[in-house]
């Protein structure tokens, strides 16, 4: 075998760490909200295998996106108490350029003057299918995030807004899709 196994053992028992070293139960609060927002990265990743080739702009964003939700997770797996250590350490951190991305996107996309009018049903397309896929899960993951401070972890502002604001997009994605048939 070449370096070190996948199989650490340390989890055997229902526990896991969070970033830095700290000990938690599998069913943490914390360890909950990035395992909802890794299945979100894979959600995302699920839309592109039906993204056309001409369409570089929709892969791209899709792809900064999950590169976005590895610095997301990796703040939220971070204890409240390693706060001023994650902050001074060199992780890739979600920044304010990060949200305007995603805003951008969305106002590109209500310009298109998408038709939308009561509850979307899913199911049109692959794509929108995938869109919606994820768009759910990004919600999932952000009420797993707004009920951080219940368990005494208090993301910064930024993190919910961006979560909250992808699954807006996701839904235009969605419809965006429904309309290319």
């Amino acid at each position: 075998m070449n370096g070190p196994s996948i199989a650490t053992r340390t989890g055997d028992h229902g526990y896991t760490s969070l970033l830095f070293g700290q000990r938690v139960s599998k069913t943490h609060p914390q360890i909950e909200a990035v395992g909802r927002l890794d299945e979100l990265n894979v959600a995302l990743g699920a839309i592109k295998p039906h993204i056309p080739e001409s369409d570089s702009t929709t892969r791209d964003l899709i792809e900064a996106i999950q590169q976005n939700l590895v610095a997301l997770m990796g703040e939220i797996a971070c204890a409240e108490s390693d706060i001023a250590r994650y902050e001074s350490a060199h992780f890739t951190k979600l920044a304010a350029p990060d949200l305007t991305r995603i805003d951008d996107a969305i106002a590109k996309l209500e310009s298109q003057g998408l038709k939308f009018e009561g509850w979307a049903t899913p199911g049109a397309n692959l794509r929108s299918v995938a869109c919606e896929t994820a768009r759910v899960t990004a919600r999932r993951a952000e009420r797993q995030m707004v009920a951080l401070p219940l368990h005494g972890r208090q993301p910064r502002p930024l993190l919910l807004e961006f979560i909250n604001r992808l699954s807006d997009l996701l839904w235009l994605l969605a419809r965006e899709a429904e309309a290319t048939r």
